[in-house]
């Protein structure tokens, strides 16, 4: 159990214990080991002769005279003894705190990321553990416990670093391939070569739990191996394709759809055989294009003696993973993967003024726009932009509008438009009526968890399944990109707006969604005790990461199962053939060939 400094105090504060009286600088006061007798003290003597006490009215002795100038003063046993008792239960406690050490090492330089994994490592520090967090986002302001190791400007940054593509959303998933490559080798490279890093690298500190992040490249895990502790995986999106073999979780492609397509957890023969395909296709990529190549570069500042990084993210202790049941597709998992979807989620903070007003003020409703924190809509094409345009300005609802410029052209009365918007804070206004999003994991929560209805307009990663998913609910329509014009939109946001259905089972979707026995903080951070106080976790890991691939698909058994009914065909039908001509119920079949008849003649 883990007893922090703060719980010490209040349980010492439970037990009212009042603090001892100060003792006269003169002499210490007498204090008798023997408290069961009950005996007073003895009376100080006075210069002369001591004054005789008899010992046989003991319980009822009146309470003694003052003592005179020249002698120390009284001083009770009672509150000596709770004091000495207070003393030891601190001296106990303080042996029972284990704050621990926990590092978190997060190196993929995007804000939605890094908004799951900031909660966890402030959860931790505020039940007293020490964190050291190694980001590109530090803090704006110190926060206790948690101390700041700085990335910026080792990575280019991500933030509205992406600009809209006519290749997004066309539901291929090859697009999203390409934009993986190019955030791995090169980045894990220029980022161990950072200060901060070739620091760490040399540091002989101790730490009693690792946090890394399972995204693409593995390039931190060699410190989980220099480190020698155990490692949780953190996840801000649904399981990415190459997760699930590190923990031995079934995969089955009939239901669980990849993560890059347009599907859901219901799909068509040919839906099921194109997610086959990817889900496989998905694996091989990661170890060719992505973990080989990682693999050379962490060797060279780490030593060939370094294991290799699918054996160190097989000893992973855990993962925590940003989904739930209610809006991600159920599925199978081992006791060592924690869903912790909706972590990030916090009571809503009071809108800047401007924003407040323009919400409060809208008589039929307000539709919040955005692409999120990676894609930037100023880049859209003049053709596209001016069909939003010209959609929103016949709406009666007013529009908030993610736009990364000064000027957004044509901007219409009723839209306002800001570089950067307090997202979940506005889905939390209660004029809110429709969101209309890239479908973001982050987004698409907080809409959820806020009963606002959606719109769905995916263009990469895992996107398209989060909004079918949310389409498979009913709460959300999709509208692919490449498709996206005014009649088009005007249409879905109608169907949306109109339909009073949307908005129903949106509602009935949040109580489900906020419905759990444990809250995301509380059990990052039961588990994340579990491990440490464990050593690891050892006994959660599963059996199914020891054997082969054609063990675990059960081949060999289906082999030798096959072979033996084979054998057994085989016996059987000699053996029938045997008991028939025994019987003469069969002959032997002449000699077809008369040639070789005469022949024989």
């Amino acid at each position: 159990m883990f007893v922090t400094p703060c719980q010490q105090q209040e349980f010492i504060h439970a037990l009212r214990l009042p603090p001892p009286r100060p003792s006269s600088p003169a002499a210490p006061p007498f204090v008798s080991r023997r408290p069961a007798l009950r005996l007073p003290p003895p009376r100080p003597s006075s210069p002369a002769a001591p004054p005789f006490v008899s010992r046989r009215p003991a319980l009822r002795l009146p309470p003694p005279r003052p003592s005179s100038p020249a002698a120390p003063p009284f001083v009770s046993r009672r509150p000596a003894l709770m004091h000495t008792f207070q003393v030891v239960l601190m001296v106990v406690l303080a042996g029972e705190s284990n704050a621990a050490r926990i590092l978190g090492l997060f190196d993929y330089p995007g804000k939605s990321h890094f908004v799951m994994f900031e909660e966890v490592m402030k959860a931790l520090a505020a039940r007293g553990h020490e964190v050291f967090v190694y980001s590109h986002f530090p803090q704006a302001k110190p926060v206790p416990n948690y101390t700041d190791i700085s990335l910026v400007g080792s990575l280019p940054s991500v933030v509205n670093g992406i600009p809209v593509d006519d290749r997004f959303g066309r539901d291929d998933p090859s697009v999203t391939f390409k934009l993986l490559k190019s955030l791995t080798v090169s980045a894990c490279d220029t980022l161990l070569q950072f200060p901060a890093m070739q620091q760490l690298m040399k540091s002989n500190e101790k730490y009693d739990l690792i946090f890394t992040e399972p995204f693409t490249t593995d390039c931190m895990l060699p410190f989980v191996y220099k480190f020698q502790a155990p490692n949780i995986g953190l996840i801000s999106s649904v399981f990415m394709p190459w997760n699930p073999d590190r923990f031995g979780l079934p995969e089955n492609p009939s239901y669980l759809p990849h993560m890059f397509l347009q599907s859901s957890d219901h799909m068509s023969f040919f839906e099921r055989l194109r997610n086959t395909w990817y889900v496989t296709y998905s694996k091989l990529f990661f170890y060719e294009y992505i973990n080989k190549p990682t693999n050379t570069v962490v060797r060279k500042y780490f030593g060939d003696s370094l294991p290799s990084l699918e054996e160190i993210a097989e000893n992973t202790s855990m993962l925590f993973v940003n989904s739930n049941p209610t809006l991600n597709p159920p599925r199978p998992i081992v006791p060592a993967v924690v869903e912790v979807g909706g972590i990030h989620i916090k009571p809503a903070q009071k809108l800047p003024k401007d924003i407040q007003e323009f919400m409060d003020g809208a008589d039929h409703g307000v539709i919040f726009f955005t692409f999120g924190s990676t894609v930037t809509a100023k880049n859209l094409s003049e053709e596209k932009r001016k069909a939003i345009v010209e959609s929103f300005a016949e709406l009666p609802q007013r529009v908030l509008w993610k736009w990364e410029d000064d000027e957004l052209p044509g901007k219409p009365p009723n839209v306002m438009g800001h570089k950067w918007l307090p997202q979940y804070d506005i889905l939390s206004h209660p004029k809110m009526r429709l969101y209309i999003s890239h479908g973001g994991l982050m987004g698409t929560i907080e809409a959820i968890y806020n009963g606002v209805p959606m719109i769905g307009i995916p263009l990469f990663g895992d996107q398209p399944s989060n909004v079918m998913m949310c389409v498979r609910r009913g709460v959300a329509r999709l509208l692919r990109f490449h498709e996206i014009s005014k009649q088009s939109l005007l249409q879905n946001i109608r169907e949306v707006i109109n339909d009073p259905r949307y908005k129903q089972r949106a509602v009935k979707l949040s109580q489900v969604y906020k419905d759990r026995p444990m809250s995301p903080r509380e059990a990052v951070v039961y588990w994340s005790e579990y491990v440490i106080r464990h050593k690891g976790a050892r006994h959660l890991r599963s059996a199914a990461l020891d054997l082969q691939w054609y063990q675990l698909l059960l081949l060999d058994v289906l082999a030798v199962v096959l072979v033996g009914v084979v054998a057994v065909v085989v016996v059987g039908v000699s053996l029938l053939q045997l008991v028939l001509r025994k019987f003469g119920l069969l002959r032997k079949e002449s000699l077809a060939d008369p040639s070789l008849q005469k022949k024989e003649q």
